[in-house]
């Protein structure tokens, strides 16, 4: 999921836009001067664009949709629902859009203030009241604000492994156990994108609707808005529907994996949907939470002028990386996140975006409310640089820029760090020290190991190697092989994770295992496996 910790954290939440044409294979107009490259450039043409990504980014399928002055323009499939299977994606076709579920939990959240039953700088206490931090005082003043914003003090993906992969913990365990994570930085002093507090913010609506998350998301958006075919739970697919299957990198090439249910944490990422309901969405963000006028004229809202200026208004500042040269052009101005979006410009416009991404599944929505332009780019496989290629290109095409290459100068920096990523493990193993040997024999590490926030994990023998289970995750399940000295690195059997992580011990004086960390070892691996965040202790073991 691009990877996440570099490009799939984009991918969660941000994206970049393209523009493109007015229907498949149109190409548009051009208005802007000629592109600097020396090197021509092919002008924009939605089918052969999609296509090439398809192709240079190894995706089995791409729905795209695209709404311009309030009319859908796009609702267009390319490729394959399922690689070994020759049914196309189409507009109809179901991807999950797992992190841009957050704009419907935001907007579900700024139809309660308009409806006078919480307001946005509420204690949350008042509205859970069990409801409890790490620290007290940040309990005391998270507001309902903060669990928008990505600046509670949580490290970067805090706490995931409660819910990523499928686990067996509840929504109500997840908000419970937040109280055992301990802060990375101090209260709303730096952004960090977190998914548990948006499963908090869920839990809000569910309270105050008394209903579930995804029945009051249907009752409240979904319905009104005209999205019949978009789903809150996988649970509701059934055999025969026209469903995407999701596929990872396994081995360097995409495969079908099994799906990835997580109804623990439907706040965050609780949306199936495709490129005709997206499109409807679009339009409705882009009206400010106005409905299709009805038969009778009369003015129909999902929220109010107010509330869709806080929606988009920033709230937490975003550091802005420097890109490389060939993607000077993208760099922003300003970066910050709003409630449920990401805020920043791009050819001079404001652009509120966020970013998916779920085993499978990466997805990407743009909206340009000055161009009254609306943009959505889903895949069924985890293809960040995809996203990120095919967002530019529709965005300079629909704002009359002079078509770049993104295309290949995206593909290229992506092959590029990828190699680097490579050869940096590859360095790391072949410096590691061969000789040395783990400090205890191999029964000495068995045994139950327990984490304040995630629980337990358990370390077995299994003929001559050790094998890590984590408790309440069912497919996190490896192989221990042994690296240098107390440090082994746990090879998880479903291979489409690409999480492999380290597990270091560290001994008590009298040779006593005193815990056990861990971390991935690639950068690459996405930031959800937050391994790091464990400090796992030996169970005593009753005499």
């Amino acid at each position: 999921m691009m990877t996440r910790t570099s490009s799939a954290l984009l991918t969660h939440i941000a994206g970049a836009v393209l523009v493109a044409f007015c229907g498949a294979g149109l190409a548009v107009a051009q208005t802007a001067a000629a592109p600097t490259t020396t090197a021509a450039v092919p002008a924009y043409n939605l089918d052969a664009d999609v296509q090439r990504v398809l192709k240079t980014f190894d995706v089995p399928g791409i729905a795209i949709a695209v709404v311009k002055d309030g009319k859908v323009v796009v609702t267009q499939g390319f490729g394959v629902r399922k690689l070994g299977d020759p049914t196309p994606v189409d507009g109809k076709t179901l991807f999950e859009i797992a992190s841009n579920s957050k704009a419907f939990t935001a907007a579900g959240l700024a139809m309660l203030v308009d409806q006078g039953k919480l307001n946005w700088d509420d204690p949350v206490i008042k509205h859970l009241p069990d409801f409890r931090m790490y620290d007290s005082y940040v309990t005391a003043e998270m507001t309902v604000r903060d669990l928008l914003t990505h600046r509670s003090g949580l490290g970067l993906g805090a706490g995931d492994l409660m819910w990523w992969p499928t686990s067996t913990f509840t929504s109500d365990e997840i908000i419970h156990n937040l109280r055992y994570i301990k802060p990375a930085t101090s209260f709303r002093s730096s952004y960090a994108y977190d998914n548990l507090l948006y499963i908090v913010a869920g839990k809000i609506i569910a309270q105050k609707s008394g209903k579930d998350w995804g029945t009051t998301m249907h009752e409240w958006i979904l319905d009104p808005v005209g999205m019949t075919a978009t789903t809150t739970s996988l649970a509701a697919h059934t055999a025969g529907m026209n469903v995407s299957a999701p596929h990872s990198n396994i081995n360097g090439k995409a495969a079908v994996v099994k799906p990835m249910p997580v109804a623990n944490a439907v706040g965050a990422v609780g949306i199936n949907t495709n490129a005709e309901d997206i499109a409807r969405w679009m339009n409705v963000l882009l009206d400010n939470g106005r409905l299709p006028t009805g038969a009778g004229g009369k003015e129909v809202r999902l929220w109010s002028d107010k509330q869709a200026r806080e929606m988009w208004t920033a709230q937490t500042p975003m550091a802005i990386s420097q890109p490389k040269p060939p993607l000077a052009a993208t760099r922003p101005n300003f970066m910050a996140y709003g409630l449920g979006f990401q805020l920043r410009d791009y050819q001079g416009k404001l652009v509120a975006m966020h970013g998916g991404a779920l085993q499978g599944f990466y997805s990407r929505v743009l909206l340009v409310p000055e161009a009254k332009l609306g943009i959505a780019i889903f895949t069924n496989a985890e293809s960040g640089p995809s996203l990120n290629a095919l967002q530019y290109r529709l965005l300079d095409g629909y704002l009359g820029v002079a078509p770049t290459d993104w295309i290949g100068r995206i593909a290229a920096i992506a092959n590029e760090a990828s190699a680097k990523e490579a050869a940096r493990i590859q360095d790391e193993g072949a410096t590691r020290a061969k000789a040395s040997k783990p400090s205890l024999a191999l029964q000495e590490y068995e045994g139950e190991y327990e984490d304040a926030w995630y629980g337990k994990a358990t370390i077995r023998r299994a003929g001559s190697k050790l094998v890590m289970s984590f408790a309440r995750t069912p497919d996190l399940t490896g192989e221990m092989e042994h690296f240098q000295h107390d440090t082994f690195i746990v090879r998880w059997k479903e291979r489409n994770f690409n999480a492999d992580a380290y597990a270091t011990f560290s001994l008590e004086p009298d040779g006593t295992i005193e815990r056990l960390r861990m971390k991935p070892v690639s950068t690459e691996t996405d930031f959800s496996y937050d391994f790091q965040d464990l400090l796992f202790t030996p169970v005593k073991k009753a005499k």
